[in-house]
This record gives structure tokens, sequence and C-alpha cells, in this order.
């Protein structure tokens, strides 16, 4: 094994035979000094750099998006009995709603494209099709709701068709993987307020589901073990970056988190996909997305934006025991409702950094309360 990669999961059990004074001046350093933290299920590092924190801000300042948003918008593409962008008209749904993208990314059947070099380029210069479907899921026929609005057994019926698309969609004989995600907020590039998020199903492997997929795999041959139940263990043991946890699930910000206030969502039990979750873990799916939104929410007093989605099992008839199902929350705001992070400079051409710990972050969001601020106004 590398150097880097025998490094520790967790920085603190690498000191585990220190005498105390040193390991607690060390633990007091990552939080007040630069360094750098390991992602294990991506094989990359992070720069995170605490003392910035109080640096003065003149940038961008985001607007804070209007709230008085109504339950039916007679202009929303997305609300019951509504006529779409394509022209097709929405039914009078109560519940949940699915519908193939009428702008979808990827379509079920087309030609391969022709080369696109001949010879000695060819393996410089690489196309080739990719066939998909991609479907959007309504949470809620309420257009002023967002998934901490809404009641839990609302919820719970979300869960239910990411899992029941995740399966329709995996059966699909070209499909390899199934990408279940939601992109919250005008901030994360949501095109429309209306509750919903997406699914694509695809022909190949994502490119990041992939590179974790790789590192479980890895993980698993030399250890005989899921990586992420490892990590679990020892987050739930040190408990500083756990954010929330019922009987099923556990959400917690992630040693080695990039976003301000990212979060990673997994269940306790060893399973590989959406699919594979029991009545019982699909009601604790149900209450930890209601209770982690509405920490977000809560955080800013504002309707937090995020990307979200899940990572699972590929859908290509081969065995996957070293997969472990989870969701990943990439919000953007960082020290109000107003100032977000950007992934620039230094992050696009060298790699992530952070100024605020996952720990403070995890802390943070353990402060909030679990009654979203909005039902109390």
């Amino acid at each position: 094994m590398e150097q880097d990669e025998a490094q520790s999961l967790i920085v603190h059990s690498a000191f585990d035979n220190m005498p105390s004074k040193q390991y607690n001046q060390i633990t007091m350093n990552l939080f007040t000094l630069p360094h750098r933290r390991y992602n294990p299920l991506t094989n990359e590092w992070i720069l995170v750099s605490p003392h910035r924190t109080q640096r003065p801000w003149l940038g961008q300042v985001e607007k804070i998006p209007a709230e008085s948003l109504i339950a039916h918008d007679p202009n929303c593409y997305l609300c019951p009995g509504n006529e779409r962008a394509g022209g097709a008209r929405n039914p009078n749904y109560n519940t949940t709603f699915v519908f193939d993208n009428d702008f979808a990314a990827l379509l079920p059947a087309h030609p391969s494209p022709s080369p696109t070099a001949e010879g000695e380029g060819r393996e410089l210069l690489r196309a080739e099709s990719e066939r998909g479907r991609c479907r959007v899921i309504c949470f809620s026929p309420r257009h002023d709701w967002t998934l901490p609005d809404m009641p839990l057994p609302d919820i719970r019926r979300v869960v239910d068709v990411w899992s029941e698309q995740t399966r329709e969609l995996g059966e699909l004989d070209f499909v390899s993987y199934v990408q279940v995600f939601e992109n919250k907020g005008a901030a994360m590039g949501a095109s429309n307020p209306h509750p919903h998020c997406q699914v694509w199903a695809i022909e190949h492997v994502p490119t990041e589901p992939a590179k974790e997929l790789r590192s479980l795999s890895a993980y698993r041959s030399e250890r005989g073990a899921c990586l992420l139940c490892d990590y679990l263990t020892l987050e739930l043991d040190q408990r500083e970056r756990i954010v929330a946890q019922n009987d099923h699930f556990v959400a917690l910000v992630p040693f080695w988190a990039v976003w301000p206030f990212e979060t990673m969502l997994l269940p306790r039990r060893h399973i590989g996909a959406l699919p594979e979750t029991t009545d019982a873990e699909r009601d604790a799916l149900a209450d930890m997305v209601k209770r982690l939104t509405t920490r977000y929410d809560n955080l800013f007093a504002v309707s937090f934006p995020y990307s979200m989605g899940w990572h699972q099992s590929p859908t290509d008839s081969a065995a996957h025991p070293e997969s472990h199902l989870h969701a990943h929350y990439y919000p953007p705001l960082l020290r109000s409702a107003t100032v977000r992070k950007f992934m620039v400079g230094y992050e696009m051409l060298a790699n992530p950094q952070r100024d605020l710990t996952a720990e403070t972050a995890a802390a943070r969001l353990r402060e909030m309360s679990e009654t979203l601020y909005r039902s109390t106004q």
C-alpha cells in the first residue's frame, strides 16, 4: 500500500499510543492550523485552512430567495394540471408524479458516432455513444413545499419512488447505473422551485460513483471488510461529526468534506442500493431526510440550497458486495444565507480547499432545531 493510502481513515487513530498531552496538541492543531485530509472514497486529498475563517468578505453576495410561493402556480410546468414546457399536460396528481424528462440529456436509442480520428490519434480523440433514460420525480403537488415542509408519510412516498425508479430503470438491459439526484434552489441550478428531483439511467457507470467503487473494492480486497461500514463505526465511536441518527440511518459531516456544510447519509446495515431497504428502513430514511433538511433550512433561516444524490450498486448484472448505499449532500452556503463557496482557482487547478472544519460544521448543524423555522412564523 502507498504511504499516503496507509494513513488512517481518521487522523486521530494514528496517534492511539501517543501521550495524551501530545495527542491533544495535534487534535487542537486540526482546528487551528492548515492541514490536509484524505478521502478514502475517492483517493483524493482536501486542504483545510481553519485559520482563514475570520477573513473579510467583499465578494459576491447572493440574493435571499423569496419564500412567498403559492400552493399552485398556474405558470409552473410541474404543477398538477398545467402544461409542461414540452407541450404535454400534467395529470391532476395528488401525490408523487413521475414523467420522462421533456428535454432529456440522454436518449434510449441512437446511432453510434463515427470515429473521431483515424490511425495513431484514435486513442487521444475518443467518443462513443451513451444511451440512457432521464425522468423527473415531483415530490408533491404543492408548489410551495420542499422536503422539510412535507409530512413524513409524503416523504416516505418519495423514498418508495426513489427505490421503484432505481429498480425499474436498472432492469433495462442497456443500463449499468441509476443516478438519483436533486438540485434544490437557484444557487444550485434548479430551473423550477417546485419540489422535484431527477433520475438518470446510464449505459456506463459515471465518473464519481466509479471512483468510489474502485476504492470500496480495493478496501474489501485488502481488508475483507466494507470501507463505509468501518468508517461509520469510527464516526459513531468518536461522535464529533455526527449530525443526527436513528435506528437505521446516520447523517454526518465526512472527515474529508469539501463543501462547508456537506453531509453524508448512510444506512447502518450494509446494503448496496435503495431497492434493498426494508419497510422499517424506508420509514427511518424518510425521518432522516426530514430531520436533516430541516436542520439545513434552520441554519440560516432560509430554504437551503444543495445538490444531493444517491450512490448505489451498479445495475450491470454483476455482484457488487463492496457497494454501500449512501447519499451526498453538497450545499454551497458558507457564512450566511447570502455568502456561498465557489470552487475556483486553486480548487479547479490543484485540489479542493475549505476553511470551516468538518467538526465545526457538524457542531453547527447539531445545534439546529428539528422544528422548521417557518412552521412557527
